[in-house]
């Protein structure tokens, strides 16, 4: 996290900030200071994506000064990931969302960067009635009632209030639009694997559904471990069946670099079978875990909320150049959805024009035809964003380069 000014980089520390869940005496209010936690995996592959995202996150805050109004703005990014894990965790997810509910200070929680993990979080900043803002959350059952687990989305809202939003389109978008575009391509017959996760197995049962409705033969469907060092003996069970498409429902800490992998070595990619995952795989490590060598034998595709960064128009281009000229790098993905997410948590504390949860949370709530790096668009009744414009995306000389715009009707 280079070239951050330090007065929006607080200490990880979180006793240094009072944000201390086990503290004997709670965190003492700050009069005129308003924090905003991030809260995303900083340890472990995804550490190089949720760089760019605090990037963004900070970027919003340093155009605005660091400040709304009369109120100075912190930020303190919490880390929900371990080194042994490799990734976010439920202990660290949930004790973040703990130590942000129990400081007076803090009235925005930006994260977490995945579904799992805010399965954990959602419930304990809902009873605090704190705003959370995701940048990358997609599982469908935080938000949509009918789409998810039973019970869903209400098991999340004891205080009977939405407090949990997004700003990046959800999986009954981005599923739909996988099976769409698998069919558009000539796809027949498809194959389905998830990694058990909440987003992962979310993300492929949306598909699957999908693509059976549109007539695609689905060949079978099942889990994979992570936990696994390889898959050989499952690819060769499903070259036996000939699929044109292995959909899979994971992430780059899943194992879905490793997939790739097998597809070539098992002789499925010299078949002509393709790969298609969502944006879970969007990032560099997904690419650098297969190897440059795999996606030259393998046809694979991704799909991801919006535009990809390089091909962003209007604000989603200003962000991207202005970011290029500040970390010299191109960021990646996510990167705009922290901006973003860091926009919209500023304009709905200046709407609110208080240091109050309650206050802010209905402001950001009530925002319409917000014009922001991602385009216009407006918060619907489930406090999700009504952006529908999806990017295919093919792996191609070590890089993701556009091949389709994606839109749900």
């Amino acid at each position: 996290m280079a070239n951050v000014r330090p007065r929006y980089l607080l200490a990880y520390a979180l006793t240094a900030v009072g944000l201390c869940s086990g503290c004997n005496s709670g965190p003492a209010d700050i009069p005129g200071t308003i924090r905003i936690v991030s809260s995303l995996p900083r340890t472990g592959s995804a550490k190089a994506q949720t760089d760019t995202i605090i990037n963004g996150i900070n970027m919003a805050l340093e155009e605005a000064g660091g400040k709304v109004g009369e109120f100075a703005i912190e930020h303190v990014p919490m880390d929900d990931a371990t080194a042994s894990a490799g990734q976010w965790t439920a202990e660290l997810e949930s004790a973040n969302a703990d130590a942000a509910a129990k400081d007076p200070n803090v009235m925005i929680y930006i994260g977490p960067y995945n579904s799992g993990a805010a399965k954990n979080s959602i419930p304990i900043l809902n009873r605090a009635n704190v705003l959370m803002i995701s940048p990358a959350v997609t599982g469908v059952g935080f938000s949509k009632p009918g789409l998810g687990e039973p019970g869903e989305p209400g098991i999340y809202r004891e205080s009977g209030k939405i407090t949990f939003t997004r700003v990046v389109p959800a999986d009954d978008v981005q599923g739909a639009l996988g099976a769409e575009w698998a069919k558009e391509m000539g796809i027949k017959k498809v194959y389905v694997l998830d990694d058990t996760e909440v987003y992962g197995k979310g993300v492929a049962t949306i598909f699957k559904q999908t693509a059976a409705k549109l007539g695609l033969e689905v060949l079978g469907s099942e889990s994979i471990d992570p936990k696994q060092s390889e898959f050989s003996s499952l690819m060769a069970k499903i070259k036996a069946l000939k699929p044109d498409l292995i959909y899979l429902g994971a992430t780059s800490q899943t194992k879905g670099g490793q997939i790739a992998k097998d597809m070539v070595s098992s002789g499925l990619a010299g078949d002509g079978c393709k790969l298609m995952v969502p944006d879970g795989c969007f990032e560099n490590a997904f690419i650098q875990a297969a190897g440059n060598e795999t996606f030259k034998k393998l046809d694979c595709f991704v799909t991801f909320g919006g535009l990809p960064p390089s091909e962003m128009k209007g604000k989603g281009k200003d962000f991207v150049e202005a970011y290029k000229g500040k970390y010299g790098v191109m960021p990646e993905g996510y990167a705009v959805y922290g901006y973003e997410a860091a926009k919209v948590a500023l304009a709905a504390i200046g709407k609110a024009g208080k240091k109050d949860r309650e206050a802010i949370r209905a402001a950001a709530l009530s925002i319409k035809d917000f014009d922001g790096a991602t385009g216009k668009w407006s918060y619907d009744e489930n406090g999700d964003t009504t952006l529908k414009v999806m990017s295919g995306n093919k792996v191609v000389d070590g890089d993701f380069k556009l091949v389709k715009v994606l839109e749900k009707k």
